[in-house]
């Protein structure tokens, strides 16, 4: 008998082990043949073995594999109050698809389990049409809530707050505190930091779940109270509200209106969503793609593809016809001299890529706060030297190649290799200088990256280059 049960045991064991092995891709993959050979059983076992984001993927992936039709037949096997967290991780697409085909007691069954903050996030992406039809399963108080948070800007600390928070009364004790923590901790959105108010929903300060628990429950709480408590207003952009988690290392920070009143609270998982949606905003628009999605890629239409790129790429076009006019400009020096041609490209390639690091240092510095617009000068100062030495670095290699190599005269070797020195240095200014420009009128500095440096540093090395070949070789 014993034998018996440590072979059971070690059977078990091992398939535990097993399956802790298998990664999630695996996993995965073997869900969605379940449900393509219908074995809707097995399916949901293992899909009720992974955790609430994991899911997300899993129902994405299986929408572009096999169809959304199974995907709402996967949604449809989870629990009722995981399947409010699974949605709330889905992309707006899947959503969208998702509420479109659900029922309207399934939409309401969602809505009531999802977090307040979630439910305002999902609200805030989804179509009008289906906005309402949201609205009218909600509660009269519900609906005058949702419309508030709504009507707040898109990128406002208001539009990121929720209302589920704990609030403590000044005159109770640690004991009344931590009694009225365990009465409404499961409907808050943190219980780590509580917040005092006034009779007038002022902010008087902020009290952490670590003081409460470390004292003696007799102690008042006025005597742990953090009255300069770090807030934000419910109007300030949410970068800089992102710049406050990032400085303080908070979990939560409160928001408060124009008059101090407490409204809501930001948690880190919500400004987290904001770092990734910033980033990529960021990523986009340095690669020129003007109109930024939070949809993933496959998700967005063809016709949106090219009306985010296209714009973009009609500027770098014209860009790119200045630069013809310049070269057309020299053709009469060019036809005397047909070899200078040759490290036309050279230039145009080193200018851009010495234009695209500056940039996208300086970009990087003024999203993390590194570096602001009294920082111009310093910044112009600092890429001239640092262009200077690597222009030097650099046109004293090319030299050597255009006279042992190329077999050139000396003559145009000077020639090619100043103008290298002036695009270089030249293009780290402009690249140190623009997004720093662009900030100034208010335009997104990431627009300023390698796209729009390079094409703009083709038309100055061009310029420099030939105008130099003439004064110097008397073209």
């Amino acid at each position: 008998m014993l034998a018996a049960a440590v072979l059971v045991m070690s059977e078990m064991t091992d398939q535990e082990k097993t399956y802790e092995e298998t990664s999630f891709e695996e996993i995965r993959d073997n869900i969605i043949t379940l449900l393509d050979a219908k074995k809707y059983i097995r399916a949901r076992q293992e899909l009720i073995r992974l955790n609430e984001a994991d899911v997300a993927d899993v129902i994405g992936e299986t929408e572009d594999r096999i169809g959304i039709g199974m995907a709402i037949i996967l949604f449809r096997m989870l629990p009722k109050d995981e399947a409010a967290e699974v949605f709330s991780r889905l992309s707006s697409g899947d959503q969208v698809d998702i509420i479109r085909r659900i029922t309207d007691k399934e939409i309401k069954s969602i809505i009531d389990e999802m977090d307040f903050d979630d439910m305002i996030d999902v609200l805030e992406e989804l179509p009008a049409n289906i906005v309402d039809k949201i609205l009218e399963k909600a509660t009269k108080e519900e609906r005058k809530l949702i419309n508030t948070f709504l009507n707040y800007p898109e990128d406002s600390a208001g539009s990121l707050m929720t209302p589920d928070y704990i609030t403590l009364r000044q005159d109770w004790n640690i004991g009344e505190a931590l009694a009225h923590i365990k009465k409404a901790g499961m409907d808050s959105e943190t219980v780590y930091t509580c917040y005092v108010k006034d009779r007038g929903r002022r902010l008087l300060g902020i009290v952490s779940l670590r003081s409460l628990v470390t004292r003696d429950a007799d102690v008042p709480l006025a005597e742990i109270l953090v009255e300069d408590a770090v807030r934000v207003n419910v109007f300030d952009d949410q970068e800089k509200v992102t710049e406050a988690f990032t400085k303080y290392g908070f979990l939560a920070i409160p928001v408060v209106d124009n008059e101090g009143r407490l409204v809501g609270i930001i948690t880190v998982d919500d400004i987290l969503r904001v770092v990734e949606e910033e980033t990529t905003e960021d990523i986009e628009r340095m690669g020129g793609v003007i109109d930024s999605s939070d949809r993933e890629y496959f998700d967005n239409g063809i016709f949106h593809q090219v009306r985010s790129r296209l714009p973009w790429l009609i500027l770098l076009m014209c860009s790119a016809m200045l630069t013809g006019l310049v070269i057309a400009h020299f053709e009469t020096s060019l036809s005397k001299m047909a070899s200078l041609t040759i490290y036309l490209p050279l230039l145009m390639g080193t200018g851009g890529n010495s234009g695209s690091q500056a940039s996208t240092l300086v970009i990087r510095g003024l999203a993390v706060g590194e570096v602001v617009m009294k920082d111009a000068l310093r910044v112009l100062l600092r890429e001239v030297r640092i262009g200077a030495v690597i222009a030097v670095s650099l046109s004293a290699i090319n030299l050597l190649k255009i006279i042992f190599l190329d077999h050139q005269n000396i003559i145009v070797g000077v020639t090619v290799c100043a103008a290298q020195i002036i695009v270089i240095i030249l293009a780290k200014c402009l690249g140190g200088l623009l997004p720093l420009l662009a900030k100034k009128v208010g335009i997104d500095p990431a627009l300023m990256a390698a796209p729009f440096i390079s094409s703009l540093t083709d038309t100055f090395a061009c310029f420099v280059y030939f105008t130099l070949a003439t004064l110097i070789l008397h073209l």
